[in-house]
């Protein structure tokens, strides 16, 4: 009875000090990431727009606006004609915090895309953080006259009025806002209020 006891006492012991087996490694991928694909298709090719378009694409998905901004220069040089390169130029420099280099790439954009709304929205933001209100407010009624119902651009405008101490012109924004976007009109509304009660 003893020996087997300590037989299975032993076995026991051994079973808890055996190890667990052995996890086998993920196999290594030797497939390229889609960067490395896209750069070594530039090397290959220097001049594939195509490739540096879908680079700074990349760029800007990855927050690498420096990367961005050089691979969307590479394209210009490659061909002019590629011309929604400056509203992603013009897209970049804002994040960079370069406005004037922002705000020449949205004039060129808006005039190879005249009727494009969000350009001259994007265009008024550059104009107002290097201080040119007169002209920021310009590009806004542009996006508002190529799109009435443009939330984005005459919440911006109304908010311009604000800075500019005209509650009574922002107010008219903000019933416009009301008749169709209800949130960005009880945004603005909070602001013109906040301002009112300023000394």
């Amino acid at each position: 009875m003893k020996p087997l006891f300590v037989l299975f006492a032993a076995v026991l012991v051994l079973l808890s000090c055996s190890k667990e087996p052995e996890k086998t490694a993920e196999p290594v991928s030797t497939e390229k990431s889609l960067f490395e694909e896209v750069k070594e298709q530039t090397i290959k090719n220097p001049k594939d727009v195509e490739a540096w378009y879908h680079l700074a694409d990349l760029y800007e998905r990855s927050e690498m606006y420096r990367e961005e901004v050089d691979a969307l220069q590479k394209v210009i040089a490659i061909d002019t004609r590629k011309r929604t390169v400056y509203a992603k130029l013009g897209s970049a420099y804002n994040r960079l915090g370069r406005y004037q280099e922002a705000v020449e790439n949205f004039k060129i954009a808006v005039k190879y895309f005249p009727k494009n709304a969000l350009l001259f929205n994007n265009l008024a933001v550059s104009y107002g953080k290097i201080g040119k209100t007169r002209e920021e407010i310009a590009a806004l009624e542009k996006a508002i006259s190529l799109r009435p119902r443009y939330s984005t651009a005459r919440y911006n405008l109304g908010m311009v009025l604000l800075r500019q101490g005209k509650p009574e012109l922002a107010l008219k924004q903000y019933n416009e806002l009301k008749k169709f976007d209800e949130g960005a009109a009880a945004s603005l509304k909070k602001e013109i209020d906040a301002k009112r009660k300023q000394p």
